[in-house]
């Protein structure tokens, strides 16, 4: 007999962003907001595109909305805690580290779905945490 897990919605978060903004802080000082803001692995992924400003835009609002997904938001977690890769076909794959896995831990969640989107002067990103 085939045994069937079912999932829940843990929680949802949602983050909108000027692309504009974050440009006018990446410029500012664009070593020093990549390093806080993203992983190692994600910078590199961010900058190997030709216009990069969008993607990081989405990625920033992706990690706003898995804070908020994850029910803590920024502060109790920090940023670099969430590190969004691209996976295969170019989907977001979401991976908690420190702080921010001991809090999904905590309440049950077992990951996170996030989307990304851009266009024109904005980026979006909508996050899904599950759990048993």
């Amino acid at each position: 007999m085939q045994e069937k897990l079912y999932l829940l919605v843990k929680g949802v978060g949602i983050d909108l962003v000027r692309i504009k903004r974050i440009a006018r802080i990446y410029r500012r000082r664009p070593e020093r907001f990549l390093k806080k803001i993203f992983t190692h692995r994600e910078i590199e992924d961010l900058l190997k595109r030709r216009y990069p400003l969008p993607s990081i835009a989405a990625r920033f609002a992706a990690k706003e909305a898995v804070a908020k997904a994850l029910g803590c938001g920024i502060g109790v977690i920090c940023w670099c805690e969430m590190e969004i890769i691209s996976g295969s076909m170019g989907r977001p794959m979401v991976y908690l580290k420190g702080k921010a896995a001991r809090w999904a831990e905590k309440c049950g969640i077992k990951g996170v779905e996030v989307s990304m989107s851009h266009d024109g002067p904005y980026a979006i990103a909508k996050a899904v945490a599950y759990g048993e």
